[in-house]
């Protein structure tokens, strides 16, 4: 049986997921911190201590294989992948075997460059528009339409 795990702290796209994820009848997990303390009538909500990545290993010690994943963190969606799981991004990217290594060392050369730079100004994320939430929530039915169909028949097995 698919499951849907969120992690949530400051994800913008949370009631996407749990609207499409309702219409086609599939359990959610949000996870968070002691910092980003969430509620929902649909959703469970595991809220994990506020320490670095807690919420991250929780996340990918309760996700199996064939369960979706939605994380902006490339390193989530990297241990996601390594158990069968599918992961996407908040933007409606899929995460995939054949492109987070990629991705994983641009965000490395990214971390490096910014090191270097002695700069700590970053910018924050560019304003959510309801274009970037069109594209997410297209992009995540059509994945969890995906998932479902290779899951077919499936659900009785342990």
């Amino acid at each position: 049986m698919m499951n849907i795990f969120v992690d949530a702290d400051a994800c913008p796209v949370v009631g996407i997921v749990e609207k499409i994820a309702k219409k086609h009848n599939v359990a959610v997990t949000l996870l968070c911190d002691t910092n980003h303390v969430l509620y929902s009538d649909y959703s469970e909500v595991i809220v994990v201590g506020a320490g670095a990545d807690a919420v991250d290993y929780k996340l990918i010690s309760i996700c199996h294989k064939g369960d979706i994943v939605v994380s902006q963190d490339y390193g989530v969606a990297a241990m996601a992948l390594g158990k069968g799981a599918y992961a996407i991004h908040q933007s409606g990217r899929w995460y995939t075997n054949e492109n987070i290594d990629r991705m994983l060392m641009e965000r490395h050369l990214n971390k490096k460059a910014r090191r270097s730079s002695h700069k700590n100004h970053v910018k924050g994320p560019k304003k959510r528009t309801d274009e970037d939430d069109l594209c997410f929530s297209e992009s995540f039915e059509k994945l969890l339409l995906m998932v479902k169909s290779e899951d077919g028949g499936q659900d009785g097995d342990i």
